[in-house]
């Protein structure tokens, strides 16, 4: 009963990917650190510092952490009042050749900023991979149904038509912004690297006896190790909190993206011309039996809320450190960093969801296209009396009429759409009557937009989701290896 007895986060324990939850997990924190000290260690053992083979074994050996350790380490946070120096000395138990040299001229951010930046790179790749397969998903809606007429909405009032996949394209030209810049996050990201206490290396300086080099091939031996391209050129005692602040910019960005396409299919399921996925023996009201609420979609909207308010958390940090640092960041960023990346995964897996399992309504949209397309068609049916010899003029008034009263019929009386039956019925309009069905086949409103569909998913989508990384999460589903 304690797991029922004690709050969790929904965002771990309902809705994000194991991989995901794992990433941001005390066990994965932890062994992050273990390796960093490895890097650290290995790297001044090359550069010349006196420490053992035996040290570097013991500490290879013992990475990943026995629940024991965990227990260990809790015993020595409570007595030290410090994680990390409780971390280190637990280390020190089961790696004792290299105790004294664990954390060897480091800083805490040492370990805790190097891991956070690891931590933010594996999180964008696990983002990225699966925004790819979304993307993927999503594509093939939109080539299935790119001829598909729909009755487009501005102001959420009927406008020209448009297709159903044409509609899907302008969801997946959003993400594709959103892979691009989660692509440019991951591939700005530095390491804050071995900087010491307030970044001017000064105790690995003394370690080195003043040689200068040597503190340089230091930062970057340990960059390389940690398989980063670059350390930051220069640091305080952390890394830049604006770095953060660039990284959940690009989240907040696919939360209003994710927003917008959640919105437009809870709008299509009242509609009931477009749904997302419902299971045989789903509910989708305990009172109201009959309903099928678009559930997912509220999830999307719900969790790219909390998504994109996040990214404040992150730019009021970067604003407030004083100086080299203050600790007011420390609190904030282990909720707002874990949750920003646990919440952009569920959101990006629910919508995949979704997308694999749309059902599209052509008769629901056939009607409603019938029941505003004869509006539409006034001015080709003006232009065809016109072709065959009539007056514009009075083509425009007897039109004018017509609609008045059909609109009538349709808001007053609650009738359906007359005005075709009207305009066959009025003598007027003879010359051109046996042209009113082509005139008024939905295909020849909707422009250019099947080809659009296509010119977009060959010269757009297809090259962004060409490369390696993309190919391999599409064949695998969006699933990834971690690097630490």
């Amino acid at each position: 009963m304690e797991a029922y007895s004690t709050y969790q986060t929904p965002l771990s324990s309902r809705y994000a990917s194991k991989e995901m939850a794992h990433l941001f997990s005390p066990a994965m924190r932890f062994s992050t650190w273990r390796k960093l000290w490895l890097y650290l260690a290995t790297a001044e053992k090359e550069l010349g510092l006196p420490i053992p083979d035996e040290a570097l074994e013991q500490m290879a050996a013992n990475i990943d952490l026995t629940p024991e350790q965990f227990d260990v380490a809790a015993l020595e946070e409570k007595k030290r009042r410090h994680d990390v120096m409780a971390h280190v000395h637990t280390f020190g138990t089961v790696a004792p050749a290299a105790a004294g040299i664990i954390h060897l001229g480091a800083t805490s951010c040492y370990v805790t900023d190097n891991a956070d930046l690891i931590f933010l790179k594996d999180g964008l790749t696990l983002l990225i991979r699966a925004l790819v397969v979304l993307i993927e998903r999503l594509s093939a809606f939109a080539e299935t149904n790119k001829s598909l007429p729909t009755l487009g909405f501005t102001h959420f009032q009927p406008a020209q038509l448009t297709t159903v996949g044409k509609r899907a394209t302008l969801w997946i030209q959003d993400l594709l912004a959103d892979l691009r810049n989660l692509r440019r996050a991951r591939s700005d990201l530095g390491f804050r690297g071995a900087k010491g206490t307030t970044g001017t290396q000064a105790s690995f300086l003394a370690l080195f006896d003043g040689d200068h080099e040597k503190v340089k091939a230091l930062d970057h031996r340990v960059t390389e190790l940690a398989g980063f391209e670059y350390t930051y050129p220069v640091a305080s005692q952390t890394y830049s909190r604006k770095v953060d602040a660039d990284v959940l910019a690009a989240l907040a960005s696919l939360g209003a993206t994710a927003h917008k396409i959640g919105t437009d299919l809870r709008l299509l399921a009242n509609l009931k011309e477009v749904e997302e996925p419902f299971e045989a023996s789903q509910i989708g009201s305990s009172a109201m039996a009959y309903k099928r609420n678009p559930m997912r979609s509220e999830r999307v909207c719900s969790l790219a809320r909390h998504l994109m308010i996040l990214h404040q958390d992150a730019l009021a940090t970067a604003a407030v450190q004083w100086f080299e640092r203050t600790l007011d960041d420390s609190a904030n960023r282990r909720i707002a960093l874990p949750e920003a990346f646990l919440t952009g995964d569920i959101v990006i897996s629910t919508l995949r969801n979704v997308a694999e399992g749309l059902v599209v309504y052509p008769e629901v949209i056939k009607r409603r296209i019938a029941q505003e397309l004869p509006f539409m068609a006034t001015e080709n049916v003006i232009m065809a009396l016109v072709k065959a010899g009539g007056d514009r003029q009075q083509a425009h008034e007897a039109i004018r009429v017509h609609s008045q009263a059909a609109a009538r019929e349709v808001k007053v009386h609650g009738r359906e759409n007359d005005l075709i039956a009207r305009i066959r019925e009025d003598a007027f309009f003879d010359p051109i009557k046996d042209q009113l069905n082509s005139l008024l086949d939905p295909s020849s409103f909707i422009g250019r937009a099947p080809e659009q569909v296509t010119e977009f998913l060959r010269d757009w989508v297809t090259p962004a989701l060409a490369d390696e990384e993309a190919q391999a999460a599409i064949a695998g589903g969006g699933r990834v290896e971690l690097s630490v």
